[in-house]
């Protein structure tokens, strides 16, 4: 499945504008001057994390072209596990919809997830020390590895694949082209644990840990971040299972990578 060049040209656009936007009020320009006088050594210093993130993505996607046959090989089947442990969380979440929500969420999906990613690494960048920028690109790193690790071992359906007659797959419904999207990164099995909550919590945690740098940037965080935690469950593509299993994963490969960039 191809995605629309048009969707990706607004995710692009959109990213573009609010990073701008978000570094004008929590950054200042003033600390763009620094890329041009050093712009060889923070380029020394950014690639080798920035070459471990794409190392990762790249096996990523190479990985999850064959992902699904190898899940199966294992067969470790545990959606009915997870609907055992929470039942009908998701559809009573779901109770709640309201169009404005909906929309609100869908956004939040696909436009929040990728501009709360993107963002954290521009703010480290113009730092005068690294050290955050290679925490957060290891960071993210091991959240892709660590997830494909999991998504290979387990096969989970989410609550919309589950439970077809009691949940919406309202992103889908309310914006059906972003199926195109969301399905060039994933899977229906590969529901466990939500990588959209494990990177957002990421992003909080280190948004959290450097508050003092970009005391701004904490609430903008926690507010889009945990907007994007909850549509997973909104939207009825992940059970809170996973979203608890995200989070841990999240919190996780921060204290991680902590150790290693201060090794």
């Amino acid at each position: 499945m191809t995605v629309p060049i048009t969707l990706l040209g607004m995710v692009i656009a959109v990213t573009v504008v609010l990073v701008s936007v978000t570094t004008a009020v929590v950054i200042g320009w003033r600390r763009f001057t620094r890329l041009r006088t050093d712009y060889r050594s923070i380029a020394r210093n950014a690639i080798p994390s920035l070459a471990l993130l794409g190392g990762v993505l790249a096996i990523n996607s190479v990985v999850r072209e064959v992902g699904v046959e190898v899940s199966w090989l294992i067969g470790w089947n545990i959606t009915g596990d997870i609907y055992a442990i929470e039942g009908n969380l998701v559809p009573a979440i779901q109770s709640l919809a309201h169009p404005w929500l909906t929309t609100y969420f869908s956004l939040i999906y696909v436009y929040g997830y990728v501009f709360v990613l993107v963002f954290p690494l521009v703010a480290y960048l113009v730092l005068d020390d690294m050290e955050w920028f290679r925490t957060a690109a290891i960071a993210y790193a091991l959240n892709y590895a660590i997830g494909l690790c999991l998504y290979l071992v387990f096969i989970a359906y989410g609550p919309r694949n589950l439970l077809p007659d009691l949940t919406e797959p309202l992103l889908y419904t309310n914006w059906p082209s972003s199926q195109f999207l969301v399905s060039e990164v994933n899977a229906n099995t590969n529901v466990f644990p939500s990588l959209h909550t494990s990177l957002s919590v990421t992003v909080i945690a280190l948004a959290y840990r450097t508050r003092r740098v970009y005391p701004r940037w904490l609430p903008i965080a926690t507010l889009v971040g945990g907007s994007v935690v909850i549509s997973t469950m909104y939207l009825a593509i992940h059970w809170g299972t996973d979203v608890v299993a995200g989070a841990i994963l999240g919190v996780g490969c921060v204290w991680l990578a902590r150790r290693i960039v201060r090794r």
